[in-house]
């Protein structure tokens, strides 16, 4: 016999945890259903445990940074399986958090795979559940690469979970998982190499920056090989071997360990969306404005799912309100995704709010641009960070900040300031007029415009 509901959430990450509790507090009957523990990627998979070890990255790299400028003693290392333990110690109680805090909402909890059977209705390890409306927010998966050997790739949450840290480790994709994770085994001593089929890597932020993080990349010894497509990978008894060409060359690497870093997809091929009826475009799911399906009113999409904002934790969020809301309420809400900061944790961060320079002259904007390798300034040379330099984009007339890309320390905290800005449409002159505390990241801000 099927239980039925208001609605059901496929997915128990921050898009389906948001939502559901949202449509819960107004009164509605409310299921949650995932197959893998709960928490969703960040909590799990992705951005809190990744930070945790980079913390521990960070602390290495200032100590090696700060050598003959006040710090001595021994050669800072990372205790990989210390810091593997205590990384734990934040991932492994959120499962059972999240069930005690969906109970204490009066959220059902079902655990197996979802799967249609009708428009509004899913079966989930042989339970049939009915739903006024069904939200999809089951987040992502690397993405296939359709070469010879894909099996022997271990995907970034894989990397996350090693005991132990391979000698030799190699990426195959350029976006932020190899960014990110590439700093953190070279710090931690092994021999990194990046296979990137681009002409470049972080192809979402600023080329000029990247370029600056790349001088770091390879002084930390990152081998960095740009326009190189994997074209299969051999495993031997004791390695692989990762078979590759580039423009009028083929080459060979030997590696312990093949990491997928070529992108992630939304995780919709379990759902048998046909039975649903929910339309896809190029595996994508086909959404109105207001991130409801257009093909089946019933359904509603957020965060990686819906993938149409940045691939964002505070993006998930708000997509988990904005669903919710036209849920309850009727479609009246559209996401705003206007001047999200991202930032790939690099060492150091590399981030970026609001327009490119290539995008603002797409839209006929007239603009100037400040920009700066800043290496010479006190925030760098406080910290012995030679990686350090901005490109803001200023409207002409209004002084309106358009875009804001930076790279160094404090990046990832003063991205938000310039975020902020960018949303509320304020000028060069408020920032300029703000009175920062000093010396911090922000008081730079002023005289990067």
């Amino acid at each position: 016999m099927a239980r039925s509901y208001d609605l059901v959430v496929i997915g128990s990450g921050t898009a389906a945890a948001v939502a559901a509790k949202h449509c819960r507090s107004a009164g509605w009957r409310v299921a949650l259903v995932d197959h893998l523990p709960l928490g969703g990627t960040c909590a799990l998979r992705g951005c809190d445990p990744k930070k945790v070890l980079l913390g521990a990255a960070e602390a290495v790299d200032h100590a090696w940074r700060m050598r003959g400028k006040g710090v001595g003693g021994g050669e800072p290392s990372i205790d990989w399986r210390a810091l593997m333990s205590f990384k734990r110690g934040f991932t492994e109680p959120v499962p059972a958090m999240m069930e005690k805090s969906f109970a204490s909402k009066g959220i059902d909890v079902y655990r197996g795979h979802a799967r249609f059977r009708g428009a509004h209705s899913l079966e989930v390890a042989g339970e049939v559940l009915e739903a006024r409306f069904v939200l999809i927010a089951a987040g992502a998966v690397p993405a296939k690469l359709r070469i010879a050997g894909e099996e022997h790739l271990i995907s970034s949450s894989e990397f996350l979970e090693l005991d132990a840290l391979p000698k030799r480790i190699l990426f195959v994709g350029g976006g932020y998982i190899a960014a990110e994770f590439s700093h953190l085994a070279a710090r931690a001593g092994a021999q990194v190499t990046v296979l990137q089929r681009g002409e470049r890597m972080l192809k979402t932020f600023d080329a000029d920056l990247v370029g600056w993080l790349m001088e770091k990349s390879r002084s930390i010894g990152i081998d960095v090989r740009l326009e190189t497509r994997v074209e299969r990978i051999e495993q031997r008894p004791s390695d692989f071997v990762v078979h590759a060409s580039a423009p009028g060359n083929a080459e060979s690497f030997e590696t312990d360990l093949v990491v997928h870093a070529a992108g992630r997809v939304p995780d919709l091929d379990a759902l048998d969306l046909n039975a649903a009826g929910v339309d896809r475009n190029r595996g994508r799911l086909k959404l109105s404005e207001y991130l409801q399906s257009v093909s089946n009113p019933a359904v509603y999409a957020a965060g990686d799912a819906a993938s149409g904002g940045p691939p964002l934790t505070p993006v998930a969020a708000h997509d988990g309100r904005i669903a919710a809301d036209n849920m309850l309420k009727g479609n009246h809400r559209k996401p705003n995704y206007l001047s999200v900061p991202s930032v790939a944790f690099t060492i150091p961060p590399i981030a970026a709010a609001g327009l490119s320079e290539e995008q603002a002259h797409q839209q006929g904007l007239k603009f100037r641009v400040r920009s700066e390798k800043a290496s010479s300034w006190y925030a760098a040379r406080r910290v012995a960070e030679p990686t350090y330099g901005f490109k803001v984009l200023i409207e002409d007339g209004t002084q309106r900040i358009l875009g804001a890309h930076l790279v160094g320390p404090h990046a990832d905290e003063v991205i938000n300031v310039f975020a902020l800005a960018i949303r509320q449409g304020m000028g060069a002159k408020h920032l300029q007029d703000t009175i920062f505390a000093y010396p911090t990241g922000a008081s730079d801000i002023g005289y990067m415009l």
